[in-house]
């Protein structure tokens, strides 16, 4: 039932649009030029971005910026993260396995799926932040367009965007009335539908309002299951904006976001079983099958009826049957965000700028991380919310002269709660050796309070060389409180109890919820409790010179701070707890823009280095209890170098062309000569004098970091008269990269009860992929009506997004398989 009203909802709301906009046009007075109500579509050398704050032409900013309109937007179909990341060259996306996105931007990244960690790649929707990566996931939609920036952008954009800045900039109330609607169908029973309506409200006051909503089939199937499907998407998004002109110089606009989603996350392929505890591995997992090369096939957890346990705290050692409960992968995410943002001119000279925003998010997930039927690593219930306020106020000059300069301040409280409930009960950690333990629980509460102090100035030192300088202070504080907790039917806090009267040190035992992990004592009982006090001053120089109108050449040498975290984990040993420090990046880049041949050709390119400290990234400890578990650790040292271009050519009117490329050679480096050692995704499998030890990460490539990613777009459009016909096509493709640190060298072993996949030599390499999109259209005269058909990955690609090893087994995620569908659309 709910899942038709569901779809009824989705359908209603591009219908309600469709028809109001069919109303509309017969009802058009006689005179009136439709083309006048239509936002009009201008070529990349007239694209107006915001990167610095104001208003500028994208080619006249020092930058590597890329841009994309409403329209591409809109053609190509991009309405989620994912197809963001496709559409920016030199950005990668990520499934983490526990509905976070990873982001990684000309390989700098934070491989890390903990609810409440910030990213690399921070995201703003009209400078709103939004901190954490979960909070991204439906934001795209009414765009006017997208600006993604790259390299540090901690001066104007905080100091958590190490990689880059992507802004979304939705689209705003209108002087007059405007409306339209599109709804599209296509593979896997997918119904999508987006509508807005935008009208003035006397002289100078304005309101818009835009919804999206999407309902889908499952596009995986079960390999144990024949039938049984997951991947559903189930959402709806609301975007409501509202702004007003109360005197000649100041201008308020107020917007509320707002959206649920219940879809089911990603299941993972299978591709090997490593055990934690060879000689422990359950019957079961023996038997289970491997994913295929064809992205649909996977397998998850419904229910788990076969589980073992021994019941010690009743003296009864005979073995039942155990029934863990659904454990289906499902969601309920809710979030809202509202923001005020108000500009006044003072003196005809200065603009005072105030964003304000709070954000409340709320979840329930469950996700199957194993690949497998069975409970080997399932996460469920995660319960999560965070609230986050956020102020910025800043003053800049009015009006772009010889020296144009921005000044401001910014102040951010946030509190993160996840409460993680770990089903292992088919793996081999539930042994007779730990008394047939089968589940914990991890519990991560933060009090982040962020605050910081900017200035930008950029001067014109002679006609077309202007000297730019800027610098950010931040202090940061994160009090943390960590527990892992004995959770289920008690045997964990048995265990733990039993480990504790064996340290010889006096401790009050524990009983079920309460905090199991062992303290320096090494007793349990204690929760985490830590403060992470920071701060840092990020700064960027430059040079941009600008020898004719059309061409622009740049130079900045630049500095970004990412904040420090905890992780959400399960462990026995409380030193797995300890956060990670702030990392920093120092980029030295150069680049120019260029159109040519009277505006037919854009040309861009930047040459990068990047000197990257303390990263950031999800790595391995051995605990003495659970064998290889997850960490946060730091990098001492590594660098980034590449370097990108992007060509766009448009050699008779309605056919553009365009192409881009990103090199990167990534490594991690000695520090002081000390080389960086630890143990990998398989525990400490390098030998060391002839013994399991340590391995040298010193000369790995950084994960998610391909040598080449490229891209080739065509875009055609011919006037028939009555209509335009619309041809378009899209290809993106990389390099093999990798999902871990030495990723290249780790391989599958030959230990007791270790199985793989045929297909996979290299568990944690991402093999090189392309991937093809294609579109047709015909829009009709005067552009209110249009027919798209269109198709994403039409060669049916198999690409891997994502591999791991969580507990038992070693997994890929994959990228979606062909679809296809037809979209209509229509607007005033």
């Amino acid at each position: 039932m709910k899942a038709k009203q569901t779809r009824l909802w989705t359908s209603g709301v591009a219908a309600m649009a469709i028809g109001l906009s069919s109303a509309a046009y017969a009802q058009d007075t006689e005179g009136q030029d439709p083309a006048q109500s239509q936002t009009p579509q201008v070529d990349a050398n007239a694209i107006v971005v915001t990167a610095n704050k104001r208003e500028q032409n994208l080619n006249d900013v020092g930058l590597s910026v890329t841009a994309i309109g409403s329209q591409a937007l809109a053609e190509r179909q991009i309405t989620s993260v994912q197809d963001i990341a496709a559409a920016v060259p030199g950005l990668q996306f990520a499934d983490s396995g526990a509905g976070t996105p990873i982001y990684t931007l000309r390989g700098i990244g934070f491989n890390e799926e903990s609810l409440g960690v910030y990213p690399s790649v921070s995201v703003y929707t009209d400078e709103v932040p939004l901190p954490f990566p979960v909070l991204t996931l439906h934001a795209a939609f009414d765009l006017d367009r997208v600006e993604a920036l790259k390299g540090p952008q901690g001066i104007l954009f905080g100091q958590n965007a190490t990689g880059g800045a992507i802004n979304y900039i939705a689209s705003k109330p209108t002087s007059t009335l405007q409306y339209g609607a599109d709804v599209s169908y296509g593979r896997f029973n997918t119904l999508t539908g987006n509508a807005f309506v935008s009208a003035p409200i006397g002289e100078k006051a304005g309101v818009r309002l835009a919804l999206s909503a999407q309902d889908s089939d499952g596009w995986q199937y079960s390999l144990t299951r024949p039938g049984d499907r997951n991947g559903a998407m189930k959402y709806i998004a609301g975007r409501l904006t509202f702004a007003v002109e109360p005197a000649p110089n100041v201008r308020l606009r107020a917007t509320a976001l707002a959206w649920q989603d219940k879809s089911e996350p990603q299941a993972a392929q299978l591709i090997a079983v490593r055990a934690q505890n060879p000689a422990d591995t359950q019957a079961p997992l023996l038997t289970a099958p491997f994913g295929t090369t064809n992205p649909r096939s996977a397998d998850w957890t419904v229910r788990s009826d076969y589980v073992t346990f021994t019941d010690v705290v009743n003296g009864d050692f005979s073995i039942k049957p155990l029934t863990t409960g659904d454990l289906s992968p499902r969601s309920n995410r809710k979030f809202i965000q509202g923001a005020l943002r108000a500009e006044v001119d003072i003196a005809d000279a200065v603009t005072l700028t105030s964003i304000t925003s709070y954000l409340d998010y709320r979840q329930h997930l469950y996700s199957d991380k194993d690949g497998t039927a069975l409970a080997i690593a399932n996460i469920g219930d995660g319960l999560a919310n965070i609230q986050s306020f956020n102020q910025e106020v800043r003053l800049s000059n009015l009006d772009p002269g010889r020296f144009n300069w921005v000044v401001g301040a910014n102040y951010e409280d946030s509190h993160t709660f996840e409460d993680q409930y770990l089903t292992f009960a088919n793996g081999s950690s539930s042994s007779p050796n730990t008394i047939f333990i089968n589940t914990t629980g991890s519990e991560v509460i933060q009090d982040i309070r962020n605050y910081a102090v900017f200035a930008n100035g950029e001067y014109e030192l002679v006609d077309g060389l202007v000297a730019k300088v800027g610098g950010r202070y931040t202090n940061s504080r994160n009090q943390s409180d960590l527990c892992s907790k004995g959770n289920g039917d008690g045997l964990v806090s048995v265990l733990f109890n039993i480990i504790g009267g064996l340290s010889g040190n006096p401790f009050t035992p524990i009983g079920t919820n309460d905090c199991y992990v062992l303290n320096a004592q090494g007793v349990p009982g204690d929760r985490f409790l830590d403060t992470l006090a920071e701060d840092n001053f990020s700064w960027r120089v430059g040079l941009d010179y600008e020898p004719s109108p059309d061409t622009l050449f740049y130079a900045n040498v630049s500095r970004g701070y990412k904040a420090g975290s905890y992780p959400t984990l399960a462990s026995a040993d409380y030193k797995a707890y300890f956060p990670v420090t702030q990392e920093s990046v120092t980029s030295y880049e150069a680049g120019f823009k260029a159109s040519l041949a009277n505006r037919m050709v854009q040309f861009n390119g930047a040459a990068f280095y990047y000197d990257y400290v303390d990263k950031q990234i999800r790595g391995k400890v051995v605990d003495p209890i659970f064998d290889v578990l997850d960490v946060l650790i730091n990098v001492p040292k590594s660098r980034v170098m590449g370097a990108e271009a992007d060509l766009t050519v448009r050699p008779a009117e309605g056919l553009s062309f365009g192409a881009s490329t990103t090199y990167l050679d990534s490594k991690v480096l000695t520090d002081n000569g000390s080389q960086f050692v630890g143990p990998t995704a398989y525990g400490n499998s390098c030998t060391v004098g002839g013994a399991p030890g340590p391995c040298d990460f010193t000369g790995s490539e950084l994960p998610f970091t391909p040598k080449w990613s490229y891209g080739i777009n065509v875009d055609y459009r011919r006037d028939l008269g009555a209509g335009k016909l619309i041809l378009g096509a899209d290809l993106r493709g990389q390099s093999s990269s990798v999902a871990t640190l030495n990723g290249r060298t780790i391989e599958f072993r030959d230990l007791p009860n270790d199985r793989h996949a045929s297909f996979v030599d290299k568990p944690f390499v991402i093999p090189s992929y392309i991937v093809v999109d294609a579109r047709l259209g015909y829009e009709f005269s005067g552009g209110r009506f249009k027919v798209m058909a269109w198709g994403k990955n039409v060669f049916n690609e198999y690409y891997v997004t994502n591999a791991a090893h969580y507990l038992d087994t070693t997994v890929r995620f994959t990228g979606m398989p062909v679809t296809y569908g037809i979209t209509l659309s229509v607007k005033n």
